[in-house]
């Protein structure tokens, strides 16, 4: 199957199919006249590397996430213990968006909105606050 047909499969752009051979992730064969050609493994692959990719999993945790789902003798501790720290990373993210929300509302509300000139919003973003 073509890098057309694995895209509209897969639902990544041909693009991205080509990062992930480029990076290793994803190795189809090629034609004799050098065009790729995928097969059901390397959709099913791409599949997978869309998902996690969806749930935020950086490149190489992907990397990882894939040896170890092709690795029959692997320890789910070993899986669980990526995803622990992805999931890790991804509530100090919140932890940060909500300060950041939090702040922001702060100054919204400290803010008149009317024809004065003056502004805790832009004062804070200015370090005067």
């Amino acid at each position: 199957m073509n890098i057309g047909d694995v895209s509209s499969q897969t639902g990544l752009p041909a693009k991205t199919i080509r990062y992930y051979e480029d990076i290793g992730l994803v190795k189809p064969l090629r034609d004799d006249n050098g065009y790729r050609r995928f097969r059901s493994q390397d959709v099913h692959k791409l599949n997978f590397l869309g998902r996690a990719r969806a749930l935020g999993f950086t490149i190489e945790d992907c990397r990882t996430l894939m040896a170890l789902y092709e690795d029959e003798t692997r320890a789910s501790a070993d899986v669980k213990k990526v995803a622990r720290a992805h999931m890790a990373q991804i509530e100090a993210k919140i932890a940060d968006l909500n300060a950041m929300r939090d702040t922001l509302s702060h100054l919204i509300d400290a803010c008149a909105g009317d024809d004065r000139p003056d502004c805790p919003i832009l004062q804070d973003l200015g370090g005067k606050a």
